[in-house]
């Protein structure tokens, strides 16, 4: 398929703007500013009432002081009007205003209407509200406003909302337009004029379609063409929507799908002009309904519109197929319809197109019979009806999106009849007290709170009572009760404020009624506008100002629009977004991100574009000591059999990766360094077709380029790994497989080019010949770092900046950011527009504002922070403006929410630069700002800093603020883009020195470190550093040791420390389980010891052990209980001299040694885990286990790595339940629910079966152990296996640990020793 580069496209698509714009507009020479209300004569000017006639309508030119100097009318109220009538159509673009003259008469605020026939007005919409404009504060002064958009009409209507306080309404107006003039054509629905090619057939490669419309029918085709392949294009209103269907093609397969449907607008029912704009090239459309824009692609592969003989407009053709049946035609009247530059309607007009199947074509618009009243929450329309009669009858249509309103109330001569709207439902209720209080309630229709018209109509009579909707006679709702009724003569329709009895249950009704009939007869709302006929209050007639508040749609990434008549909300659940529009993510940005919030490795949602079009994806999050790597996996098999294929016909593998190509770009994007294993295991089957050959086997990756080079290997260079290290099972070959062998060989490595990464696809072209065959693996993508997380830049003066592009932030804006400082106050950031601004500012030590102006004056948020935020560690900043509310918050924690107008100005309009740090003659920032975004744009602060003055790329001093997640002794060590933790010195690894570092240990294994330098004088060189502050000390008057263990065997040592001297410390199990601490320092006939309780530790359980002596205090705490405190005899020595070495689970030391020791515990040794043993800042344990670190250390026996002696945890882990961040929370299955696909029944079965096996296998598995350890009891037999559970317990204690899963992992093997 061809495909056209996107600048291309976009650069294309605005030439057909700008041609369509032109050919609307006037020449750019005549501007459309000319003053279209002074010249008209005075019978031109109608208004609401006169106060005299001096005061008269035809006074109010702007300028003028003829009469009394203006129009004022005989009442100051929100009733009055001044009307103009252009006489002909004409296109406005501004409105200016002037009080009366010389008086105290002016007019403050106002609303603008405007109509072609001075019937169904309609108010002015700017930023979607009913606008009210700003009026004027003297007499004299002249307050113009250039529209937003301009409107066409003939009729204008100025409604005063406020006035001067010390006088009464006075006004004198201008409007600045141009003429209008376009062709007309009412379509009656059943004409349609048929647009017929030059040829039989066309094939259309782009097209450009405009029109405008009005109608007040909900339904109906406004164009269609077809052709005989199934392409089609049709534009139709559904539902009072616009509806946009194209098809480009699809194939007989169904494997190629064309079919695409767009909707915009709402509410296009109103009788009033729209305007519609398709622009069309190959398989891009721009689609715009009264400006507001859709842009995007077809579906499908094809690139032109196949359409057979012509295009009609109004309807589907006669010779259209049966299956584009059903669909009604066109009501109402359309104008400038131009087609690919021909001018439809002018066409018509001079009869050069097909009109027989109109009755009568009329090339004037007939206009609507209907008269709308529209209603606030204050409003009501009385109407007369007949006295005294047995029957009601009323009938209306109702538009609204409130589910609840009084839609009319009338009290009986011995009772009352409501009728409402109850959630979405349109419900009566008869109350009749006459006699005997009879009650009837019926109610019909659902969800009529959906903006479109509803006809309801009612009669109730003699014991009868009808309820019919939509004139659905099928499913009106009707009853039998005996009911007498006689009417009271008087109907209220929208409310009813009187202080009576009986009463309605509502009082109120937002929305619009039209075609109200009482007692079947239609209700005269020209008279009760000229005042003859009924009442009314607070009501707008012959209007409807609906405003769908929903469309355009402004909650974000797929939030669920709901409105009442004033306001719009979004539901946001299952969307991975929060906020008042949807707009900010729940997640965080990347791994590296986790990473700094304390989390460990696992499986996480992000959102690497946060607010940006990007939705949040899964991945596995790796957190090493100094990397964090993310993962994402694909679904391609290991070890792929691929046979068959053949240069011709290449076996093409597609690989489906957890997130889309746009989501993995992202990461790939960000990341410091990506990689991902590639291996292609062969048995005569090439690869590249090294040396010079053309590669039967090739990859695409990114950008759907092909690549011909493998794992190990770089781009460009057409080899293998073998090949780059020169080591291929044949030299003449760049890889294994190209030797074309009988045998199995491999070519593997790692595709490190992030910018090609990942492996999409690939294409194996070589399996076809006999005993020929691939195996092909391609592994998961890993990427390490997030250069946009520390992407940072420094100001080193008052007066630096950076500068950006223009912020785009009209209707959403979103920036966050992390700043540290060590000053007061200083400007975060700033863009400014002619009035509208933003701006970030640290304001002082404690408190960060947030302040912008969309031009309904300036607005601030303050959020203040207990503790000072000048203190040098990283603090975060997010703010967030909508149409709905603005939001400030700083550090996650505190927050402030502003809501926005419920009318007023929503967009935001910026025209500067932005500028990072100080601008404008702003207090210049100083510090650190990192990771600036800005609507899901990271600005990348150290490139511009590298070529700025006063600023620098980077910051260090990550330590100051990550430094407290190095737990258990762990080193902050800072990094240029970040920060990690040596654990080094400690008795843990992992990220954050959590991880505990333990071994299992056989009968006989020892390990042996050695603090003294004469047997490891080299080793001790090369130790890093880890024993040279106990060599320069080696008599000790403080020690601290801590580990963990967990064994079933007794007796045993389990640390012993030497000296030179006769000085020692040891830890044993006693022949009971129980623990003693044996301390000799000199002095004393007999060692110190210590037993601590009387509580068997040889449970299998893990304890933690933590001793620590200063002088003669010794503290021990064991496990989660209170440290208890032991002192050493006066006539002890303090003083451990001359340590010499530390000695693990079993003594092999040469001079004089407690006899005790060996005799009673030293045989056969410790059996079981030792885990996260430190001794005044060494591990000697971790040492044993780890082969980088170099330390005087040796391990005699087997010693494998485990972590069965873990110590317990004293806290619980925070629940899945409660931690927002794990995959297991609430929303795991967001977005997709991929995984979680079996019914719960299923589910619920297996589980049952599944316990029943379970509970079985543990019975017989129990059973075996015992008899084994029975059988072997006289053997000395030991196990590392932890006990079950509370029956392998000696006390309560041990239970309880025993009992929690979270204490214990039990190791992979069984080890076993025997002896003799």
């Amino acid at each position: 398929m061809l495909r056209l580069p996107g600048v291309g496209i976009t650069l294309l698509l605005w030439i057909f703007s700008r041609i369509s714009s032109f050919n609307a507009a006037l020449p750019a020479s005549q501007k459309c500013d000319e003053p279209l209300a002074t010249p008209l004569p005075h019978a031109a000017f109608t208004s609401s009432s006169a106060f005299s006639s001096s005061y008269a309508p035809g006074y109010a030119k702007l300028n003028k002081r003829g009469g009394a100097g203006g129009w004022s009318p005989l009442d100051s109220d929100h009733y009055q009007w001044l009307q103009v009538d252009l006489g002909s159509r004409k296109q406005v673009s501004s409105i200016a205003t002037q009080g009366r003259y010389s008086s105290s008469d002016w007019t403050t605020r106002y609303r603008l209407l405007y109509s072609d026939t001075g019937r169904n007005w309609k108010p002015y919409h700017q930023d979607g509200n009913i606008w009210a404009f700003a009026g004027n504060s003297n007499t004299e002064s002249v307050v113009r406003h250039d529209l937003q958009h301009s409107i066409v009409a003939r009729y204008l209507r100025v409604i005063p909302l406020d006035w001067s306080g010390e006088g009464r309404i006075g006004l004198r107006m201008e409007v600045y337009g141009c003429p209008y003039w376009a062709d007309v054509i009412n379509f009656d629905g059943q004409g349609v004029i048929p647009y017929r090619f030059k040829m039989k057939k066309m094939k259309i490669l782009k097209d450009v379609i405009a029109l405008k419309f009005k109608t007040s029918e909900s339904e109906g085709v406004i164009l269609h063409g077809e052709g005989q392949q199934g392409d089609y294009i049709t534009l139709e209103l559904k539902k009072a929507k616009l509806v946009l269907q194209i098809n480009l093609g699809s194939n007989q397969y169904g494997s190629i799908l064309g079919h695409t449907s767009v909707t915009s607008g709402s509410l296009l029912d109103d009788h009033h002009w729209h305007s519609v704009v398709i622009e069309r090239y190959r398989r891009n459309v721009n689609f715009t309904l009264d400006r507001h824009t859709q842009h995007f692609r077809t579906n499908g592969e094809f690139d032109h519109l196949d359409l057979d003989y012509e295009l009609s407009f109004g309807g589907m053709p006669y010779s259209g197929k049966p299956s584009s049946g059903g669909r009604k035609n066109f009501k109402g009247c359309m104008e400038s319809i131009n087609y690919n530059g021909d001018n439809i309607t002018d066409l018509a007009r001079r009869k050069k197109l097909d009109t027989s199947s109109f009755r009568n074509l009329s090339f004037s618009c007939v206009e609507s019979h209907t008269f709308p009243v529209f209603f606030n929450a204050t409003s009501y329309l009385q109407l007369p009806g007949r006295v005294n009669h047995d029957m009601v009858s009323v009938s209306f249509q109702f538009r609204t999106w409130n589910s609840n309103g009084l839609l009319l109330f009338s009290a009986l001569a011995d009772g009352m009849v409501e009728v409402g709207l109850n959630e979405g439902k349109v419900s009566v209720h008869i109350n009749v007290t006459q006699k005997k209080n009879t009650r009837i309630d019926i109610s019909s229709g659902s969800g009529l709170n959906d903006g479109q018209w509803h006809d309801v109509r009612f009669l109730a009579k003699e014991n009868f009572a009808m309820l019919t909707i939509d004139g659905d006679e099928a499913s009106a709702v009707r009853t039998n009760t005996p009911i007498q009724l006689q009417t009271g003569g008087v109907y209220y329709f929208g409310g009813y404020f009187l202080r009576s009895s009986p009463a309605p249950t509502q009082r109120s009704f937002q929305g619009c009624m039209q075609l109200i009939h009482v007692d079947d007869q239609l209700a005269d709302l020209h008279a009760v506008e000229q005042g003859t006929l009924g009442a009314f209050e607070n009501v707008s007639l012959d209007m409807c100002a609906i405003i769908d508040r929903c469309v355009p749609n402004h909650c974000e990434h797929g939030g669920r629009c709901t409105q009442t008549w004033d306001s719009f909300s979004c539901a946001c659940d299952g969307t991975g977004y929060t906020g008042a529009t949807c707009h900010t993510s729940v997640y965080e940005q990347s791994c590296e991100a986790y990473k700094h919030l304390g989390r460990s490795s696992d499986t996480y949602w992000i959102d690497p574009d946060g607010s940006g079009p990007l939705g949040p994806f899964r991945v596995n999050c790796n957190m090493t000591e100094d990397k964090v790597w993310t993962t994402v996996m694909n679904n391609l098999r290991p070890q792929t059999s691929v046979t068959g294929s053949s240069r011709e016909k290449r076996t093409v593998l597609q690989l489906n990766y957890s997130a889309s190509m746009e989501q993995v770009s992202a990461i790939t994007g960000s990341a410091e360094y990506c990689e991902q294993h590639v291996a292609y295991a062969c048995r005569m089957s090439r690869l590249l077709n090294t040396p010079e050959g053309t590669p039967y086997t090739w990859w695409v990756g990114k950008g759907s380029e092909k690549h011909f080079y493998w794992g190990g290997s770089g781009p460009g260079i057409q080899k293998c790994a073998c090949g780059i290290e020169r080591n291929c099972t044949d030299p003449k070959y760049y890889c294994n497989c190209d030797a074309d062998q009988k045998q199995w060989k491999e070519d593997s490595g790692l595709l490190v080019y992030k910018d090609h990464l990942p492996v999409n696809q690939v294409a194996v072209g070589d399996t076809n010949r006999p005993g020929s065959e691939a195996k092909l693996t391609v592994g998961p993508l890993r990427c390490q770092g997030d250069r946009s997380y520390w992407n940072a830049a420094s100001f080193n003066t008052p007066s630096s900046y950076l500068h950006f592009s223009t912020f785009q932030g009209e209707t959403s804006a979103d920036i966050s950011f992390y700043f540290k400082t060590s000053a007061p106050y200083g400007v975060f950031l700033e863009n400014l527009g002619n009035t509208d601004f933003i701006r970030l500012e640290l304001k002082s030590p404690t408190v960060v504002s947030f302040s912008f102006d969309v031009g309904n004056g300036p607005v601030e948020l303050n959020v203040r922070s207990p503790t000072p935020l000048n203190d040098d560690q990283w603090h975060r900043v997010s703010a967030e403006r909508n149409v709905k509310e603005a939001v400030l918050q700083l550090d996650q924690q505190h927050k402030e929410v502003r809501p926005a107008p419920p009318q007023g100005h929503t967009r935001l309009e910026l025209y500067s630069q932005l500028y990072v740090g100080a601008a404008g003659g702003q207090r210049g920032f100083l510090g650190c700002i990192r990771s600036l975004k800005m609507n899901g744009v990271t600005l990348d602060l150290e490139e511009r800093a590298k070529v700025t003055p006063g600023v620098n790329p980077g910051c260090s001093g990550h330590c100051t603020s990550y430094g407290m997640y190095c737990q258990n002794g762990g080193k902050c060590v800072e990094k240029y883009n970040g920060y990690s933790c040596d654990c080094t010195s400690t008795a843990y690894d992992g990220a954050f020195c959590t991880k505990d570092v333990g071994g299992f240990f056989e009968a006989g294994t020892l390990v042996r470190y050695n603090f003294m330098p004469e047997a490891a004088a080299a080793a001790s060189k090369e130790s890093k550093g880890l024993s040279q502050s106990l060599v320069a000390e080696a008599n000790l008057t403080r020690e601290d040791l801590a580990f963990s263990f967990s064994t079933t065997s007794v007796p045993s040592i389990l640390v012993y420390v030497s000296s030179k001297t006769q000085d020692y410390m040891a830890v044993v199990l006693r022949h009971n389980g129980t623990l003693q601490i044996r301390y000799d320092l000199g002095g004393l006939r007999e060692p110190f010891t210590v037993d601590v309780d009387q509580r068997n530790l040889a449970n299998g359980q893990p304890h933690s052990v933590n001793i620590s002596r200063v002088e003669r205090t010794i503290q021990l705490e064991l496990d989660h209980y209170p440290p208890v405190s032991y002192t050493l005899p006066d006539a002890s020595d303090t003083q451990f001299n001359l340590i010499k070495t530390l000695f693990l689970g079993k003594v092999f030391e040469t001079g004089e040694i407690d006899p005790v020791l060996i005799e009673k515990y030293n045989t056969p040794g410790f059996v079981g885990c030792l885990s996260r043993v430190q001794f005044n800042g060494i591990a000697p344990l971790k040492a044993a286990l780890r082969s980088r670190i170099a330390a005087p250390v040796s391990v005699q026996g087997k010693l494998v790595e485990s972590n069965c002696g873990a110590s317990p945890l004293t806290i619980p882990p925070m629940s899945a339940a409660t931690d927002p961040w794990h995959l297991d929370s609430a929303g795991a299955d967001f977005p997709f629910n991929e995984e979680r696909v079996i019914p719960d029944g299923v589910n619920r079965n297996s589980a049952i079966i599944g316990g029943v096996i379970a509970v079985v296998i543990f019975t017989i598995l129990c059973t075996l152990v015992f008899l084994i350890r029975y059988m072997f009891r006289h053997k000395g037999t030991y196990h590392t296996n932890e006990a079950k559970g509370t029956e392998s317990t000696d006390n309560a204690d041990a239970a309880i640990i025993g009992t929690d899963p979270n204490f214990t992992e039990t190791i992979d093997e069984s080890k076993k020793e025997w002896f003799i």
